[in-house]
């Protein structure tokens, strides 16, 4: 690919990458909970799941789901059941909102045991796996920067596709780290975090909703 090819598809990233969605509000509300180190585990989760839709895109799964209504419905259901899932705990979720400022380091170390940061990666992962828009996402975008006539196409399609997440995590770390700085230098924020709370979770019942009622992809 040429330099100014290459230059062109990473800053394409970055912009897409800075627009809101179900990602960065999970990041976001990962860091506001439990700080900055939620926030990146949430990010990695994140960065996780494009790698399998990646890999799959890569092997012709996305064109599958792209030909095959069923599969693709079968999946977006998943996704959309998995993101009402986290809406409702969010919204349901007990108030986090006394949050001491001068034990804040306690309170994330404690909120780590309750929540351990394994959960956090593994629920952004499945937050991006389970969202066939992602795959299909993939597959409408890195192939517009492969050349025609490649040789090996495939692993064309793979190495952007690695270079795309790799590119995407100054972004979502970026978002973690402000969001971290936001919630140990705000009382505003500390004290709202209960509203912020069922904010997150209306907006992920939201995310959810439009999945669902996301079209199957025309063949």
């Amino acid at each position: 690919m040429p330099l100014d090819q290459l230059w062109l598809f990473m800053a394409a990233g970055w912009l897409l990458n800075l627009t809101p969605g179900p990602d960065v509000l999970y990041i976001v509300s990962s860091a506001l909970r439990g700080g900055v180190r939620a926030g990146l585990v949430a990010a990695l989760g994140i960065t996780a799941g494009c790698f399998v839709h990646i890999a799959a895109a890569a092997v012709g799964v996305s064109a599958v789901l792209m030909a095959s209504n069923t599969a693709f419905t079968v999946l977006k259901w998943v996704g959309a059941a998995y993101l009402l899932y986290v809406g409702l705990r969010l919204l349901f979720s007990k108030s986090s909102s006394a949050i001491n400022l001068e034990a804040n380091q306690a309170d994330s170390t404690r909120a780590a045991g309750r929540n351990p940061l394994k959960n956090v990666f593994f629920k952004g992962f499945w937050t991006n796996v389970l969202n066939p828009k992602v795959a299909l996402f993939f597959l409408a975008f890195v192939p517009q920067f492969i050349a025609p006539g490649a040789e090996n196409p495939a692993l064309q399609f793979l190495l952007l596709g690695i270079l795309f997440n790799v590119n995407a995590l100054p972004i979502n770390f970026a978002y973690a780290a402000l969001a971290s700085w936001a919630a140990r230098r705000t009382a505003a924020i500390q004290k709202g975090m209960n509203i912020l709370d069922r904010i997150a979770g209306a907006l992920f019942i939201g995310f959810g909703i439009k999945l669902a009622l996301t079209a199957a992809p025309k063949t």
